[in-house]
């Protein structure tokens, strides 16, 4: 009996303890339960919300390939900018550093000599020539007048590289002009008479005549005889008068404007290779032309000098 009672109750006690094949079909019931459609279409228009706005090329593989090249340009291009700024950057400080090994001073006493230059405009001419006469155009002037050129150049301020090279090319004349021979001096005037509107006979006479009061004369009289005593009555001083140190003789100027002819047509034959027609080739042409007038009024001057008669 008690075996039995035992029995019945383990078969009463298993029910409590695994649950039934009702119930495991109830809970399979329960988690295969669907959510209702309108959950996924709120959750679509979620994803629909976020992509909102962006273009339809977005998924498109070629457009991002197209994207990408071209910010591997504008890399390219802003790091060749850079590039650019730097140089220039080093350019600037190379400029600035052609002055450092000049005392302070004299520096600023340049600076402010250019500076009055600029400033002078129409009377830059009596400027530079009153400078000259004091002494103060040197090397270190014009240095100040090319870095000026030079950065302004680099800045394509067109204005001012013309103001600024014509500026250097006429100091450099007057300083050329002060250390150069007394033959040198007096060819810079003779081809500076030409530039005062007289046709070519009548230049050849002022220059003529300027020769003849340049010129010691050279006949045997002169020569023999001083000026002022009279061969007639035998009154007069007997002893020439004492002649400026840097007279210039006649021989003298042919001599060195005949070397400097040899040396300016050796050079313009070298020059004469350019044939082309871009600017630079253009330019240089016209140049060469100009240089080929002045050989010429030099070579009239030269025939002028060796037959000259007083």
């Amino acid at each position: 009996m008690e075996a039995i009672a035992l029995g019945l109750t383990c078969t009463a006690a298993i029910p409590h303890a695994f649950p039934s094949a009702s119930s495991i079909s109830r809970t399979s019931n329960f988690t295969s339960i669907k959510y209702p459609s309108s959950t996924v279409y709120r959750c679509k228009g979620v994803e629909e919300q976020d992509l909102y706005g962006l273009p339809k090329e977005y998924y498109d593989d070629e457009w991002q390939a197209k994207q990408r090249e071209k910010t591997k340009e504008f890399h390219r291009l802003r790091q060749q900018e850079e590039d650019e700024e730097e140089q220039k950057v080093d350019e600037y400080r190379d400029i600035g550093l052609r002055l450092k090994d000049y005392p302070e001073e004299e520096l600023l006493k340049a600076k402010k000599l250019v500076a009055s230059f600029i400033r002078s405009a129409d009377e830059v001419e009596e400027k530079i020539e009153e400078a000259a006469e004091k002494g103060e155009l040197d090397e270190l002037v014009l240095l100040i007048i090319w870095n000026r050129l030079d950065l302004a150049r680099r800045d394509d301020e067109k204005d001012a590289v013309r103001s600024l090279d014509l500026l250097y090319r006429r100091v450099e004349t007057e300083i050329l002009k002060r250390e150069a021979t007394p033959a040198m001096r007096l060819l810079n005037d003779l081809l500076n008479l030409h530039d005062g509107g007289l046709d070519t006979e009548g230049w050849l006479k002022a220059c003529k005549k300027h020769m003849v009061d340049t010129f010691p004369r050279e006949d045997p009289f002169s020569i023999l005889v001083p000026a002022g005593f009279d061969i007639d009555t035998h009154q007069g001083p007997l002893r020439p008068a004492l002649e400026v140190d840097d007279a210039l003789l006649r021989v003298d100027f042919v001599r060195e404007v005949d070397k400097l002819l040899k040396e300016v047509r050796s050079e313009y034959t070298e020059s004469l290779d350019a044939q082309g027609l871009d600017p630079e080739s253009v330019a240089s042409r016209l140049k060469q032309q100009e240089k080929q007038r002045a050989i010429h009024l030099v070579v009239s001057l030269l025939d002028l000098a060796i037959n000259l008669e007083w």
